[in-house]
C-alpha cells in the first residue's frame, strides 16, 4: 500500500492592484461642464462629490476622482480625456 500526499491549493486570492484616477485643473472648461462630465464618467459620483472633486482640482491643481482596478481606472481616465479634461492614473500605494 502506498500513501499519496494530496497538496491543498491555497484558496487565498491576491487583490488586484488599485489605481487612482486623477483630475488635473484646466482653465478652459466651465466648472459646470467639469461636474457634468465627472458624473457622466463615474456614475457612482453624486453631484456634491463631483463639485468637491472639481473644486479640489481648481484650487490645488489636482484631485482624486476614484480609486479602482487598473482596467476601470484607464477607462475613466480615457473617458475624461475624451471630454477634454486632463486626467492621469497612478498606482495606489
Amino acid at each position: 500500500m502506498s500513501v499519496e500526499t494530496i497538496e491543498k491549493r491555497s484558496t487565498s486570492r491576491k487583490l488586484a492592484p488599485r489605481y487612482r484616477v486623477l483630475l488635473h485643473n484646466d482653465d478652459h472648461n466651465p466648472m459646470e461642464y467639469v461636474v457634468q462630465v465627472l458624473m457622466k464618467t463615474v456614475p457612482s459620483l453624486t453631484q456634491p462629490q463631483a463639485v468637491n472633486i472639481m473644486m479640489e482640482a481648481h484650487n490645488s491643481g489636482l484631485a482624486l476622482v476614484i480609486t479602482c482596478a487598473q482596467e476601470h481606472a484607464e477607462f475613466y481616465s480615457e473617458t475624461l480625456k475624451a471630454n477634454n479634461l486632463s486626467s492621469t492614473i497612478e498606482p495606489d500605494e
